[in-house]
């Protein structure tokens, strides 16, 4: 693998980490187009996540500084018999959401019936297959999902938020605070975003907020720091994956850290971008393009299918 390629998968990864268009699965359709799936990948992934770590880090360092200062307040008063759940502030409600989302993906390491892989192996799989039809379907799947959200919020605006149970303000247009089974759902559409790429995890955990009646900036908040946990498990898996896998680390330092600084630099931006595409109503965009880039591999990966060759690199695929 070039610095080249590794600054365009890094742009790839930063860019569709947070944009709701699948980094998974933008990644798995870059490395199919420059043929690079087999040059010891996982640990590069792995890097490149790290990268956008860093960027969601540095675009929401105040509220994370808050919400650790806030996690500490609150263990001193759980131990002291002063924690209330009745009384619990906007930060301390969040931590307890954001614990309660990650539960599900303990799913991930349940064993598959008649295999002796786990649900977390079939993700891995499904990601590492030379035939992109997966990718693709859940590129549609997320197009749709994306568009209930749209959907949802136009909803939830135009009828004040008094339809909602436990919103706490019948004049407010959408709730800000996420209730536990908010925070189930949200937790649960993480885990099928884990297993299959091209199902975008921001945008996706959006649409759910959005269909629960969440404010739509405060589901993207939760979303993005929801993910900052969920990326350092992904890491230190893959990463612990990498090191035992028979290539082990086999990609350049200095391609590695080309791929790292370009996936953080381009994924703070992203953030930027998404939040601006979320405020001004025009999410449309990325419903329009994830369905596109579905069909469009569809198409692709039947032709592929019935021949036998990448129809990018003109190599042949076995599968």
């Amino acid at each position: 693998m070039s610095i080249l390629d590794a600054i365009i998968q890094g742009i790839v990864q930063g860019l569709t980490e947070f944009l709701p268009v699948s980094s998974s699965g933008h990644l798995a359709i870059t490395q199919h187009i420059l043929g690079t799936s087999g040059d010891g990948n996982l640990f590069f992934n792995v890097m490149l996540h790290v990268g956008t770590l860093v960027a969601v880090i540095a675009f929401y360092y105040k509220l994370i500084w808050s919400l650790i200062k806030e996690f500490c307040s609150m263990v001193k008063d759980i131990f002291t018999g002063k924690f209330k759940w009745s009384n619990m502030n906007y930060e301390r409600n969040l931590i307890m959401m954001l614990i309660i989302g990650l539960i599900p993906l303990f799913l991930l390491f349940l064993p598959i019936p008649g295999t002796d892989m786990k649900i977390k192996d079939l993700a891995e799989l499904l990601s590492a297959s030379p035939i992109l039809l997966v990718t693709a379907i859940s590129l549609l799947v997320t197009s749709v999902l994306l568009t209930i959200g749209i959907i949802c919020n136009r909803r939830n605006s135009a009828r004040g938020g008094k339809h909602l149970k436990g919103s706490g303000k019948t004049n407010s247009k959408e709730r800000e605070s996420y209730t536990i089974l908010d925070a189930v759902c949200v937790g649960l559409m993480q885990v099928a975003a884990a297993i299959f790429p091209g199902l975008s995890r921001s945008g996706s955990t959006l649409a759910v907020g959005e269909m629960r009646g969440i404010n739509k900036q405060k589901a993207l908040d939760f979303t993005f720091v929801l993910g900052v946990p969920s990326i350092i498990a992904a890491a230190l898996l893959e990463g612990i994956d990498a090191i035992k896998s028979p290539e082990g680390i086999n990609v350049e330092i200095g391609v590695i850290i080309a791929g790292v600084i370009a996936s953080a630099v381009v994924g703070y931006l992203a953030i930027v971008i998404f939040k601006w595409f979320l405020k001004s109503d025009k999410m449309s965009i990325f419903v329009i393009y994830t369905a596109i880039v579905g069909v469009a591999f569809i198409v692709i990966s039947i032709i592929e299918m019935n021949t036998g060759v990448n129809l990018f690199t003109g190599a042949p695929i076995n599968w």
